[in-house]
């Protein structure tokens, strides 16, 4: 695997090494959309675990096809991925069992909740390139490729602390940028992952 920086470096070349470029542009509009559909959601509770697989497969999508076909436009259509090929109710489910299994680990000790949320932090990237798997094969599936790399993407999330810090000293509005490298950052650590642990690569 890449080391933090490396991961990063890729990230910005992908949204072109600027923060005013298109690219950036809109997948920072993804990200805001995201959350503005599951903050509105979670002002009625329950809802937000229903929109929260359909939404989380949606946005990895975005970043997984900034990935794989750079030179192709950000398309915020992708966001719907959960609404095609009758996918909506599977990724209902996704996302139900991925915020319990979460829960039931946190409700132990909180520690036990960050290692259980690592390992299954790329439970929607492999929905998306394994759609025949099921929930659970998804889960069991982020499970397995993450055993030996938790710590690794562990590290880098905490390499963007201090991008959140100096985001936060501008009320806030410096973190909308730092969400989308992050997130593409983790995408591309997938990305490695399928290579080395899944044996292949996906283009």
């Amino acid at each position: 695997m890449r080391t933090a920086s490396e991961y990063r470096a890729m990230a910005r070349a992908q949204m072109d090494n600027g923060i005013f470029t298109n690219k950036w542009m809109m997948l920072l509009v993804a990200g805001i959309v995201y959350s503005a559909i599951y903050n509105a959601a979670s002002m009625t509770g329950f809802l937000a675990l229903i929109v929260a697989g359909p939404l989380g497969l949606g946005y990895a999508a975005v970043f997984l096809k900034r990935v794989r076909a750079s030179e192709t436009p950000v398309n915020l259509e992708d966001m719907t991925e959960s609404f095609k090929n009758g996918r909506l109710g599977g990724t209902v489910v996704l996302g139900l069992l991925h915020a319990l299994y979460i829960a039931l680990w946190t409700l132990l000790f909180f520690i036990p909740g960050i290692v259980k949320s690592y390992s299954y932090a790329m439970v929607y990237y492999i929905s998306l390139d394994r759609p025949e798997l099921d929930a659970n094969q998804c889960i069991t599936e982020s499970r397995r490729i993450m055993n030996g790399h938790k710590w690794d993407l562990f590290c880098l999330d905490l390499s963007f602390i201090g991008w959140y810090i100096v985001g936060g000293l501008c009320c806030g509005i410096g973190t909308l940028w730092v969400a989308p490298y992050r997130e593409l950052s983790r995408a591309n650590f997938y990305e490695d992952l399928c290579r080395k642990e899944m044996g292949y690569t996906v283009v």
